[in-house]
């Protein structure tokens, strides 16, 4: 693999050979001080251009950057709409492991970018296109701290959600149980915890992409448990996950409510813990 000296002799070579590329910066994880690097960590490299359509018709300086592994050109996806704007991707994986996410900004898009780039640090700039650079910060990522009728929106959309997940278990629609269990109870779940973490270690931090951060922010008991509602391996499993989740979810709403003195609808979280457990047994008493 090049080391990350290489890569930035290399970004910094093919930028200020081409015409077209006035500036060059650098995002993401790499201009943030927190992150700590890996074999993984991306290089997030913005050209600023004063002509993207000549860049896009030849792209044979692309091969400057190494042999390619596999690609992505989000802004030409026919399946996954565009959202960039003028702005456009280059995602490359190489076969020595280094990954580039190049984005052509052309100089009449840098507001819009700068939106969306916490972390811009200038590599190049002979212009000054740069100079109004904000000082890096991840505040965009903050935790939110949540007011009670938050609170009553995540209790209540957790707590409805999950009779969809019943339902589909008793179906046999495991896909669409799944999904629901996955992609709104335990996101609200994490929702939840995230508001525990920052109610108890402060707002001012993230838990980063995908609260990737947060199982470091809890105790390895409470980990653990979150972990154990991730096994989606068999209908037997997805029950057991489907309780599990429930019970992790109504422990920590109690004890966050009482912390933040807000109301928790304990009524209702049992009715619908005691329905699940009602299906969950028919079920089983039934096939």
């Amino acid at each position: 693999m090049r080391s990350e000296a290489e890569m930035f002799e290399l970004i910094l070579r093919v930028g200020q050979a081409l015409p077209q590329v006035e500036a060059i910066a650098l995002g993401g994880s790499r201009g943030n001080p927190a992150v700590l690097p890996d074999a993984f960590q991306d290089y997030d490299v913005v050209y600023l251009v004063n002509d993207k359509e000549a860049l896009l018709q030849d792209r044979s300086w692309l091969e400057a950057f190494g042999e390619v592994l596999i690609q992505q050109t989000p802004e030409e996806s026919s399946l996954f709409p565009p959202s960039l704007g003028e702005r456009f991707t280059f995602l490359m994986l190489f076969k020595d492991g280094n990954r580039i996410d190049l984005m052509l900004t052309p100089l009449t898009a840098i507001k819009e970018w700068q939106a969306d780039e916490p972390f811009a640090k200038a590599l190049w700039d002979p212009k000054g296109s740069l100079k109004d650079l904000p000082r890096p910060s991840d505040r965009t990522f903050w935790l939110s701290e949540p007011n009670n009728a938050q609170f009553q929106d995540c209790c209540n959309e957790f707590w409805w959600v999950t009779t969809y997940v019943v339902k589909g278990l008793c179906r046999k629609e495991y896909f669409y149980a799944s999904d629901h269990l996955y992609e709104i109870c335990q996101k609200e779940l994490r929702r939840l915890l995230a508001w525990q973490v920052g109610s108890e270690d402060g707002w001012q931090q993230s838990l980063g992409k995908n609260d990737k951060y947060l199982l470091q922010k809890l105790t390895p008991e409470l980990g653990a448990k979150l972990l154990h509602c991730q096994d989606f391996s068999s209908p037997k499993a997805l029950w057991q996950s489907l309780l599990a989740t429930q019970e992790l979810f109504h422990k920590v709403a109690m004890d966050f409510a009482h912390s933040q003195q807000f109301y928790y609808d304990k009524k209702t979280a049992a009715k619908v813990q005691s329905y699940t457990q009602q299906w969950y047994n028919d079920f089983y008493q039934t096939h």
